[in-house]
């Protein structure tokens, strides 16, 4: 425990690490947090030819649009989307150009385009929420049934498959419950979900000399005069990685879920996530959906973590470990849109390749004769990989020192 210390304080002491620490945290909870809820993200429209034209008032609007929303009853049926849309073209009539931006139209829109493509009027430029006959907008479960039977045919996903998904979707409460969704859209869609990708940059950095440090500095030679020895340095290092890799974590997570509660509280938490996009099948609402993001990041961030070290460990030299280490995650969202669907689902189980808004849609996997449901795959290969990854991280070093 003390060599862990000793390793600990040493990777903490440097200034490119706290560099990299104060930079992931600007960009993730600065600008993608606080800034986002209350400037560019939600603030008021005042120059609409750029995000970052908006007024600094989001949070005033956030709490604005969750009343709004709460007076639409809390349950979401057809008449409850009759009447969201009438509300909508009543506003827009008189021109309260304010009122409307408290309203949840971009999802409502996403919801007509999905359920009701004939009345879409390709000859209207306005949006769809703003020009069709809120009495034409009935049957909004059955139509969603439909368009997901649709979608499952059109993706090739029938037979055992089909009756798989259609398995955990019964799971889903209805009818849905309805509180202010384009929040937690943007919570899940972006802010959460690309937390992992933003963290892999600054693991690279961190990590890569973790092993490979030792002969950049010259101090290699010196591991062996010690009374530890490689085997109980290179589990020091390792347990260190793993450390900072979850304080990493904590930090922004912590920090996130606090600027979270500041502007949005706990208001539709137990929405479901189909609110965000209907055909979703997960039986999951917003807060366990969020803590599956969460996860997310933090088990493939450790997945990451462990295949860092193992490359510092059998790489002498820094920069091409950060090269390789960057590779593995940042070369296959390159390659992805290129190659075979299958293929592109493989690649998804590498740490931080993926995407934790897959429980948005319906992919799975055939494993041995057996569906499984992408997201669980999502977030146990990915830290099994990195775990599998620092043993070997182990033997490789030791097998460079004892050369």
């Amino acid at each position: 425990m003390e060599l862990f210390w000793l390793e600990h304080k040493k990777l903490w002491r440097k200034k490119i690490v706290k560099i990299c620490v104060l930079l992931c945290f600007v960009y993730c909870v600065i600008f993608g947090s606080i800034l986002s809820f209350q400037w560019f993200g939600f603030g008021s429209s005042d120059d609409y030819t750029s995000a970052f034209g908006n007024n600094f008032d989001g949070y005033t609007v956030i709490k604005d649009s969750q009343e709004y929303a709460l007076s639409f009853g809390g349950e979401l049926t057809d008449e409850t989307l009759q009447q969201i849309v009438s509300d909508y073209q009543q506003m827009e009539a008189d021109g309260m150009e304010e009122e409307l931006e408290k309203t949840d139209w971009q999802i409502v829109n996403s919801w007509l385009g999905t359920l009701y493509p004939e009345l879409r009027d390709t000859s209207n430029y306005k949006t769809m929420i703003s020009y069709v006959d809120p009495d034409k907008l009935t049957g909004f479960y059955e139509r969603r049934q439909q368009v997901l039977d649709e979608f499952l045919e059109v993706s090739g996903q029938v037979g055992a498959e089909k009756e798989f998904l259609h398995q955990i979707e019964r799971k889903v409460e209805k009818p849905f419950h309805y509180e202010w969704v384009e929040g937690w859209s943007t919570l899940l869609g972006s802010m959460v979900a690309d937390l992992g990708v933003v963290m892999a940059l600054f693991l690279g950095i961190v990590l890569s000399s973790l092993f490979a440090g030792e002969w950049h500095d010259n101090t290699s030679t010196l591991v062996l005069t010690t009374r530890n020895g490689w085997g109980k340095i290179a589990l020091a290092k390792i347990l260190t990685g793993l450390a900072f890799t979850v304080e990493l974590f904590a930090l922004l997570a912590v920090s996130s879920v606090i600027s979270q509660l500041f502007f949005m509280g706990t208001a539709g938490w137990d929405m479901p996530i189909q609110n965000i996009k209907l055909i979703a099948v997960a039986p999951m609402n917003m807060l366990q959906a969020e803590i599956y993001e969460y996860a997310f990041v933090l088990l493939g961030a450790i997945g990451f973590a462990g295949i860092v070290m193992f490359i510092s460990a059998a790489v002498k030299n820094n920069v091409l470990t950060l090269l390789l280490s960057l590779a593995v995650v940042y070369g296959p969202m390159m390659i992805a849109e290129y190659l075979p669907y299958e293929m592109q689902k493989a690649l998804d189980l590498i740490p931080l390749v993926g995407s934790s808004t897959d429980i948005f849609r319906t992919n799975t996997f055939r494993i041995l004769g057996k569906l499984i449901w992408s997201p669980y795959l999502l977030i146990t290969i990915p830290v099994l990989i990195g775990i599998l990854c620092m043993p070997f991280a182990i033997k490789s070093w030791s097998r460079r020192m004892k050369a």
